[in-house]
């Protein structure tokens, strides 16, 4: 049998979800489905998809952005594709934890996507995810040039990831 602190906690996740499902006797508070997880920039979207069961996230390529009808045309293909049923918006917060310019951005984004798709949209804070993303690629063999394409992507992974492991709790 397969021992460490991981498998424990996808053991200990997978059993809060029987627990959850075998108590809502197929009603729950959460839709089902996977949850699409988003780091907006001003140039690019990183794009990460859960697994059907909540536990884990999977990058997806990065949205390079042209306008707002092609940004959420794209978003629309991703959403349809993997079924998804929540959205998870990264909120750049400065450090000391203040909203500032670009939270008001994404807080606005966030209530366009609510409007256009009609699916759950969290806001959840960002704040070093970019910088672990850097930090985590930095730690691997790619080139700078493959790292920098890989970045938005991995800080949305990092996004979704904390937002279910936060609910999970």
């Amino acid at each position: 049998m397969l021992k460490g602190p991981l498998i424990d906690q996808v053991q200990a996740r997978a059993a809060l979800i029987i627990a959850d499902v075998s108590m809502q006797e197929g009603k729950s508070d959460r839709p089902g489905g996977r949850v699409l997880g988003l780091d907006v920039g001003s140039r690019r979207i990183g794009v990460a998809v859960s697994d059907p069961l909540g536990i884990t996230a999977q990058g997806l390529e990065t949205l390079q952005r042209r306008n707002k009808r092609s940004d959420l045309a794209a978003l629309e293909r991703v959403i349809r594709e993997y079924a998804v049923r929540e959205i998870v918006v990264g909120l750049p917060l400065r450090m000391s934890g203040v909203e500032g310019t670009q939270s008001e951005k994404m807080q606005v984004f966030a209530d366009e996507l609510r409007k256009r798709f009609r699916l759950p949209v969290h806001l959840w804070d960002e704040r070093l995810t970019s910088a672990e993303a850097n930090r985590l690629l930095r730690e691997t063999e790619l080139s700078i040039e493959k790292r920098a394409k890989a970045v938005d992507r991995m800080a949305a992974v990092l996004i979704l990831q904390g937002w279910m492991e936060r609910r999970a709790r």
